[in-house]
């Protein structure tokens, strides 16, 4: 990181200069890690020899034999292949730690400490370090040695009782949803302990849980319980607070509807041509909808299948209410809005070609941000690490492969 006061150049990623260490696998702390990458920091990702990140393996679909799972999270990063159950490969592991700024590490709770690696022994090697360590359920309790794997986190912390039909089964949300937000919630902590260590000139252990973010990610439910007693329920597309505010079906497909507040209320009754729902007493605000939410929802869908999803999108979007299609992903990586915005990214491999990335979210004015290396084979920077970074020579690199250290 640049020194206070020197001017940083335009253009220049805001984490350039950043060197992090990831001992990550799986997708929470692989996906903290590229995001990192994306701003600009440099991302060394130590990994098992012959094995590696276990989602290398999470395949079909293949680009040749690197999977689709792993290409996703895994952009803007180096793989170094590195034995740490070897003495040589802890040798090595320390000297790389002399020299970074970050350390990510996902590990079950103590396995550090017996490699001889724990936050106390690296913060004496380096001071400045800044060491996140993400587990399941935190570091101490009675699960701290469960493991830690979304869907089970999903479900102890609450998410699956409120996911699915009113109906139905609890179900998953479609992606790790609790492993993405906690990867987030890790990057800005790294980002917060970097800028706090600009002005104290040291490091500090930062512990983030799937557990702990799984609550902090329930907002107004888990707020719904803790002040009003309510154990939520499924509800589907639907809002537990606000109505009309769910999904419908349309002549040919289904499409979503957001009325957040009255002014929008009366918008919509009037686009829908039903003036006399503004009257009606069972509707008068939102607490009355909500009381008598079946009995309009079937006003609703009454009105709405008579015209197509095509047909009713511009009329919402003219009256300013909120609404969409519920697309697949056909036509989500081909919408309109997705393609100009350039979501979608091709990325050269030397030896897969071009790959298709969904590239980062954020633009920054004055920075460049975002993908500089394509994702790695497996040690495939072991050489440049190991003699550009370290020193070491060819002959002492070939030394270690036969050794099974690298």
């Amino acid at each position: 990181m640049e020194e206070k006061g020197e001017i940083i150049p335009r253009g220049q990623p805001p984490l350039k200069g950043i060197r992090v260490l990831d001992l990550t696998r799986i997708i929470a702390g692989p996906y903290c890690a590229m995001i990192l990458g994306d701003m600009g920091a440099e991302i060394i990702k130590v990994e098992q020899p012959k094995i590696g990140d276990e989602s290398r393996a999470w395949g079909p679909p293949w680009v040749k034999e690197m999977s689709a799972y792993f290409i996703s999270i895994n952009r803007n990063k180096k793989s170094l292949t590195l034995n740490l159950k070897n003495p040589q490969g802890i040798e090595i592991f320390q000297s790389l730690i002399k020299t970074a700024d970050v350390l990510l590490e996902n590990y079950r709770p103590g396995t550090m400490e017996e490699m001889g690696l724990g936050y106390d022994i690296l913060q004496e090697i380096n001071p400045r370090l800044v060491y996140c360590d993400m587990t399941g359920y935190g570091t101490e309790g009675p699960y701290r040695d469960k493991p830690g794997v979304d869907v089970i986190v999903s479900a102890i912390g609450g998410l699956m009782s409120i996911t699915g039909q009113p109906a139905g089964e609890p179900v998953k949300v479609g992606v790790p949803l609790t492993d993405v937000l906690t990867g987030l919630y890790a990057f800005g902590a790294i980002a917060s302990a970097l800028l706090l260590r600009e002005h104290t000139g040291k490091g500090q252990r930062i512990s983030i849980n799937l557990l702990a973010m799984q609550l902090a990610t329930l907002i107004n439910i888990g707020s719904n319980y803790l002040i009003g007693g309510i154990i939520p329920r499924r509800w589907g597309s639907a809002h537990p607070n606000i109505v009309p505010y769910e999904a419908h079906r349309a002549r040919d497909d289904y499409l979503i509807i957001g009325v957040v507040n009255e002014r929008m209320w009366k918008s919509f009754c009037d686009l829908l041509g039903m003036e006399e729902l503004k009257e009606d007493p069972r509707f008068s605000d939102n607490s009355k909808r909500i009381e008598n939410r079946k009995a309009l929802n079937e006003i609703i869908d009454r009105k709405i299948a008579e015209k197509t999803v095509e047909e009713w999108i511009p009329l919402f979007d003219q009256a300013g209410i909120p609404c969409g299609p519920i697309n697949t992903f056909d036509r989500v990586f081909n919408d309109p809005q997705v393609l100009h915005l350039g979501l979608v990214k091709e990325v050269d491999h030397p030896h897969y070609g071009k790959v298709k990335v969904v590239g980062p979210p954020a633009t920054f004015s004055e920075s460049a941000i975002g993908i500089q290396i394509p994702p790695p084979m497996l040690g495939e920077h072991n050489e440049e690490i190991l003699i550009r970074l370290l020193g070491y020579s060819e002959e002492q690199v070939m030394a270690l492969k036969e050794q099974g250290v690298i």
